[in-house]
């Protein structure tokens, strides 16, 4: 089967842009992925972060979705320890119906300690207490989805759901709003960032879908030997196919267009003043630089260009794909990390296009794709 393509959103803004521009250009590229075939479109979910800037995610997916068709659309993630559960649920439930199948749900724990403090928890650089927030909240959640009468009295929250009364013939006073998800329950997804993600033996334990924000060979090796093995110890399949991993990836007519795009655009101009910093901060950089062979001293933005990125012509990128493919044993579904080309979109729009119809029918999973 050939790979799926979709977009990660961060949405990677420049700071001086407003928010209705940050929210135009999130509609905008999902409006578009749409019509180029793109499956799938991922909001992040951040309040603390300039660069980082979609607080409520669920609000671009109402809007992108009054103008789209088929691509399915999930926040990634919906923070949990930044929510009540009881709420969330209902949110969750009633935009599932709204799309009528054409959604899934993005679950973390946050990686800023700055947004968790924001929504009053100090400890937010703690992450087996954040990820306990996380059990506790979906464990809530899931209830409530179930429609059951229950009364939680929880480590961090206390929620529940009436028993529904029922009245005389005709008499609809006691009836209770149906807000579980379309189908039932959501498909879920979990993040894993770190080498040895907690969230990613939490995504096998679970059976959820896995993503990897790619991070070097060693990380990616890591994240789905945790996943496939937590995921048969609870009895699931570790199916390569819902797995997906995102990635810069910028496609041009050739090498050098693509390269100059990159450097010279929006994508340079993130890494140079955001991206860099928080690569050598979450220790990402010491992936890369372990895959290629190289030194601390030889890092800067061409080097990331040239040897961390999937940048160039359809044919380029297609061997860089594949060569990860190889080495790690592919995903299913390649998340492309969106960047702020707003003030001049046909560079990134060509490159989506490019990458839907000329590099991803070309990259198949090898089978077989459980294991």
């Amino acid at each position: 089967m050939a790979m799926e393509t979709g977009l990660i959103v961060h949405p990677y803004m420049r700071p001086e842009h407003t928010s209705r521009q940050t929210f135009d250009w999130c509609v905008e590229q999902a409006i578009v992925a749409d019509q180029i075939g793109f499956d799938s479109v991922m909001y992040s979910e951040h309040s603390s972060q300039r660069w980082e800037n979609i607080p409520a995610p669920e609000l671009v997916i109402a809007a992108a979705a009054r103008q789209t068709e088929r691509i399915k659309f999930a926040p990634m993630a919906h923070i949990l320890p930044h929510h009540n559960p009881a709420k969330l649920a209902v949110m969750i439930g009633w935009l599932s119906q709204i799309l009528e199948g054409r959604y899934f749900l993005g679950v973390g724990a946050g990686a800023y300690p700055q947004s968790t403090y924001i929504h009053g928890i100090k400890n937010g650089e703690d992450t087996e207490f954040t990820n306990k927030m996380v059990r506790e909240s979906l464990e809530i959640m899931e209830k409530i989805w179930k429609r059951d009468p229950f009364f939680y009295e929880g480590q961090f929250w206390n929620a529940g759901y009436p028993e529904e009364l029922h009245g005389d013939e005709g008499d609809d006073q006691h009836m209770l709003a149906d807000f579980s998800p379309w189908g039932g329950a959501p498909e879920i997804a979990v993040t894993g960032f770190s080498a040895k993600s907690p969230s990613m033996k939490f995504a096998g334990e679970r059976g959820f879908r896995p993503m990897s924000i790619f991070s070097g060979l060693d990380a990616l090796k890591t994240h789905w030997e945790t996943y496939s093995t937590a995921a048969e110890a609870n009895g699931h399949v570790a199916d390569r196919s819902r797995y997906h991993v995102s990635q810069t990836v910028f496609v041009a007519d050739t090498d050098k267009e693509a390269k100059r795009l990159v450097m010279e655009g929006p994508i340079g101009h993130c890494f140079e003043r955001y991206l860099i910093p928080i690569w050598w901060r979450f220790g990402m950089m010491d992936g890369f630089i372990k895959d290629a062979g190289a030194h601390k001293s030889d890092v800067n933005l061409e080097w990331i260009v040239d040897n961390v990125f999937c940048v160039g012509s359809p044919d380029t990128v297609v061997e860089k794909i594949g060569t990860l493919f190889e080495a790690s044993g592919g995903w299913g579904t390649l998340q492309v990390e969106s960047h702020d080309y707003s003030e001049d979109p046909a560079p990134w729009f060509n490159s989506l296009e490019l990458i839907a119809k000329e590099v991803a029918p070309r990259i198949s999973l090898p089978t077989p794709v459980s294991v």
